[in-house]
């Protein structure tokens, strides 16, 4: 069994059609269908051309999306929706998520404030109590050269921000995702200039003394930012892969093959695979729970 525990409904010109004949493609039996409700203004305007179409002022990708592919294609989707958290009802708007649509995932979290703030503290703490993993994007400041309509469009403050939520919220799951995350693979300072660094992996990486230090930190291994990280250093991916086999899920965030192009090339266990591809996410996910939530 394969699963993509990180994808989005319109995205990249997917409508439904499409989405299900790229799974099949590839073989994927479920995805983890993630909201994205930041605000217009929080945003590159360049993702204007893969988001859905909108009515002025929605949010990037709406969670109603994500339950009409639900809805259509039944026993495909896993529902993930992350509200805004500094909206005063944020956990109410997850608690009836959970209770009427079957929502299993808090994600994707992709919002220009610090990911340990009260507000998002609170929200995490909920999704420990209801076992829903949370599915966190980490931007940081590189120079774009540009000044408006921001000169940049860094979310969550950093790693060292998800790693005091990490240590406020003992009880939740995170999985890590995107250049700011998996840019701190490597213990050089390159991340500082660099959204995909090259090269080989220096020791001491921030990103690897997280995973020892906190078990309830995973890893989501989709897009570029995940699949680069890896690339840059094969051998160095062989022996993460294996020390963190229980906690790196397979995901892709794209419509491509790359990464099972590229975990298939390394010549891990078929064991490990089985982990990387399902087996980690069924044990965030559990099969059973989805089939009895269901829209």
């Amino acid at each position: 069994m394969i699963i993509d525990a990180h994808n989005h409904p319109d995205w990249h010109k997917h409508n439904l059609e499409k989405f299900l004949a790229n799974m099949e493609q590839y073989n994927i039996d479920i995805t983890w269908l993630l909201s994205w409700e930041a605000p217009l203004d929080e945003y590159d305007p360049g993702y204007l051309s893969v988001l859905p179409t909108a009515e002025e002022g929605s949010v990037a990708i709406p969670f109603s999306r994500c339950i009409s592919y639900a809805e259509r294609a039944p026993g495909k989707f896993v529902l993930g929706y992350a509200p805004d958290p500094r909206r005063p009802d944020a956990i109410d708007r997850l608690a009836a998520a959970v209770d009427i649509y079957g929502v299993r995932v808090c994600g994707e979290l992709k919002f220009r404030m610090m990911y340990d703030n009260p507000d998002a503290i609170r929200m995490y703490r909920f999704c420990g109590e209801k076992g829903l993993p949370v599915t966190v994007h980490l931007d940081d400041e590189w120079d774009t050269g540009s000044k408006y309509p921001r000169p940049n469009w860094w979310y969550g403050g950093g790693i060292e921000a998800l790693e005091r939520a990490i240590i406020a919220c003992p009880e939740t799951i995170f999985l890590g995702h995107a250049p700011g995350f998996w840019s701190r693979i490597s213990g050089d300072d390159s991340w500082k200039r660099e959204a995909y660094p090259t090269g080989k992996v220096a020791p001491g990486g921030k990103l690897v003394e997280m995973l020892r230090a906190y078990p309830n930190l995973y890893c989501d291994l989709s897009a570029g930012s995940g699949c680069r990280a890896l690339k840059r250093d094969p051998e160095f991916a062989v022996d993460f892969l294996l020390e963190f086999q229980d906690r790196c899920l397979y995901a892709r965030d794209y419509f491509d093959n790359q990464h099972q192009e590229f975990l298939n090339s390394l010549g891990l266990p078929e064991y490990v695979l089985a982990k990387i591809y399902s087996g980690n996410a069924l044990k965030l996910v559990p099969l059973e729970n989805m089939a009895n939530k269901q829209p």
